[in-house]
């Protein structure tokens, strides 16, 4: 087994234990499937197709089974014309594999087959425990082939879930510093909905919740973006569990599969442990069902640990710090979040799991570009070529991939890549636009290099001024990442539910920004409301919420022989009348948006902004500042413009839930 699978020498001696092969079992019955080592044990119930029990050293992790609670690692889907699905509920069929891997180490499987009849759609689960590792590989597969209806559908959403029900869990972690512990059974039977999915517990101020976190529960909180997962999942703090703590964890080891690239975000943990394969939660893409769909997405890994400190005087925590504990097990599920790790098992595996590519059909890329000077944390991304990678589901059967760039000698190296033909974009804080190439071509077997590659940041004449930080985020703006000082954890503001602030009272004459004087931390909202109006507040729209000023100072030397003025507008996420359906809403107006930029009072089309039905996200109000990417250039006669002070109103509809989310703002002449 891979020394990498020992946790660190204070958490024995509970600790993974080397591989013993006497130990490794996979047993069926007419009822049951039986996957377990010396100390982990996987149960599926035939009669839910889907694992009913999950033990790590005797101790039960789901609990009793009661509906849809109490099972786990399961799939379902938003995939079907009746709406939602779970895989294994029409016609399931059974298969158990088992072998020995590469390297010697005994594993076993099974594999569930269903059939949605009414469609013809095909399903497959797949689950595999390996030697002696304490948790289960799963690969997820979706077919469809019907010439007499080749398009039935978009694939709205298709996830797996750890969905837990017993009193175990205590807490629930993203990150090192996105966590919270769940709140108690009192504060969410007196739970009030202000939206969906999302509660005021402030009936119970006393609840461990509210004290540290924040007055509002939702899923959404504990949203965050692809490059920044690794590994998220519950944490037992050992009060339930005779001082024993445990943790769940879905364990990022492959993204390939997945599609939006790095900047897709998606809900992690909230009580159930998600895998989102693949949701339109934050407005991003989804593959539409079509005759000839066969992928297969994955492996994913759920891994189970256990800590029980050796010395008897409890550690202290910090306020506000994740229990220590929670921080040992978060590390030790994050080592196995490297896409080489267990390679050779998965190569072993590959005929058994139809659509995995194995390592003899991957390659690497390796690469070389000159950045920008400005360029801050840059990011290398192949991605189906021919389209943004943020559109990438519009080709279902092809892979993902990220890296970051070193920003001093611009290189960067992307393995096991699956042999093909990518676009490669370089994206980086700091920098206007992106720079790409298609038609990279990566072969299996070997290095590509590509060299030569010159990002010339892009540039519409003098810059005269910029508001923001091109990041492809709002955060640095307003209740953006600021943190939460009215609580000891400290969550970014946006994570909390928006309705937790009010517009009025943070901007009760509205935005009215003065370039070179005001503070973008504090003046500018990190949403532009077309109207302001949370269920948990009264509705505030007007002039106050739809237009926001700019006021800005030219110098006759500026304007000296230019005669074109660009303003450049780039979105983080905007939300139109199409909300995250992907699809025109029939007798909505406002399916596409206008943005307006007035100008000393005048605009017109080359000063409006239109926001495309098919770029609409929910961002804001699921808690989230980056979401998909809009950005244009609006070009105009610089004679709208003058000598001296100049206003800039951005006016959006006052309508409905509208609304966008500025990522930056520049002024540029020619």
């Amino acid at each position: 087994m891979h020394s990498s699978n020992f946790l660190y020498s204070l958490l024995l001696p509970l600790a993974l234990l080397p591989y013993a092969s006497a130990d490794f079992s996979l047993k069926e019955t007419s009822s049951a499937i039986t996957l377990s080592n010396t100390r982990f044990t996987a149960i599926l119930r035939k009669s839910s197709a889907s694992i009913t029990k999950i033990y790590l050293d005797g101790q039960d992790l789901l609990g009793p089974t009661s509906g849809s609670f109490g099972k786990g690692p399961y799939a379902d889907c938003h995939c079907t014309p009746s709406g939602a699905y779970t895989i294994g509920h029409s016609s399931p069929k059974f298969t158990v594999v088992n072998g020995t891997d590469s390297t010697g180490v005994p594993w076993g499987g099974i594999i569930l087959a269903d059939t949605y009849a009414r469609t013809g759609q095909q399903f497959e689960q797949y689950w595999f425990l390996r030697g002696e590792e304490t948790g289960l590989h799963m690969f997820t597969r979706v077919m469809y082939k019907n010439e007499k209806t080749p398009f039935l559908m978009n694939l709205q959403e298709l996830r797996t879930l750890f969905r837990p029900n017993t009193p175990l869990w205590t807490h629930l972690s993203v990150t090192e510093d996105q966590w919270a512990p769940l709140p108690g059974k009192e504060a969410v039977s007196k739970k009030k909905v202000v939206q969906d999915a999302t509660w005021s517990l402030a009936a119970v101020p006393g609840d461990k919740y509210v004290q540290q976190a924040s007055e509002y529960f939702t899923k959404y909180t504990f949203s965050n973006n692809w490059k920044t997962v690794i590994a998220h999942g519950l944490f037992a703090d050992g009060s339930t569990s005779n001082g024993i703590s445990y943790g769940a964890w879905t364990v990022m080891n492959t993204k390939d599969t997945y599609y939006g690239g790095p900047l897709h975000s998606d809900l992690t943990v909230d009580g159930i442990v998600y895998n989102y394969i693949v949701s339109k939660h934050h407005g991003s893409g989804s593959p539409n069902i079509t005759t000839g769909l066969d992928r297969t997405f994955g492996p994913q890994y759920i891994h189970f640990n256990s800590y029980k400190s050796k010395v008897s005087t409890p550690v202290i925590e910090k306020p506000g710090a994740p229990p220590y504990a929670l921080g040992l097990l978060r590390r030790d599920a994050e080592k196995y979040s490297d896409s080489s790790w267990d390679a050779e098992f998965y190569d072993s595996i590959a005929k058994y799991v139809p659509g995995y590519v194995p390592t003899s059909r991957r390659g690497s890329l390796a690469g070389e570009i000159n950045l920008p000077k400005s360029a801050k944390n840059p990011v290398a991304v192949l991605s189906a070529s021919g389209m943004h990678f943020q559109d990438n589901a519009a080709a279902p059967h092809e892979f993902q991939y990220w890296t970051n760039i070193n920003a001093k000698t611009g290189q960067f190296q992307f393995k096991r890549v699956v042999d093909g033909k990518y676009r490669l974009t370089v994206y980086a804080d700091g920098v206007f636009g992106e720079f790409f190439v298609d038609g990279v071509v990566v072969k299996a077997g070997k290095v590509t290099p590509i060299r030569g590659l010159q990002w010339k940041e892009e540039s519409s004449g003098n810059e005269i001024w910029r508001i923001g930080i091109p990041d492809r985020s709002s955060g640095e703006f307003r209740h953006g990442n600021k943190r939460d000082e009215t609580h000891p954890i400290g969550l970014k503001e946006h994570t909390i539910y928006w309705g937790a602030y009010s517009f009025q009272t943070d901007f009760p004459q509205g935005v009215n920004y003065t370039v070179g004087a005001s503070n973008p931390a504090t003046d500018l909202n990190y949403v532009h409301w077309g109207a302001f109006a949370p269920p948990s507040q009264p509705k505030f729209a007007g002039s106050t919420t739809n237009k926001w000023r700019i006021n800005f100072k030219l110098s006759p030397a500026e304007l000296k022989g230019a005669k074109t003025a660009t303003l450049t507008i780039q979105l983080a996420g905007a939300r139109t009348a199409a909300g995250n359906s992907d699809e025109v809403m029939s007798g909505e107006k406002y399916d596409n948006v206008p943005l307006v930029a007035r100008i000393n009072g005048y605009s017109g089309q080359e000063t409006t902004m239109v926001v495309p039905w098919y770029k609409s996200s929910s961002c804001a109000v699921r808690s989230a500042v980056s979401c998909n990417q809009v950005r244009e250039k609006l070009r105009f006669d610089v004679e709208k413009v003058r000598v001296g002070w100049n206003e800039l109103v951005l006016e959006l509809p006052i309508y409905g839930a509208i609304y966008v989310q500025y990522d930056a703002l520049r002024l540029e002449v020619s």
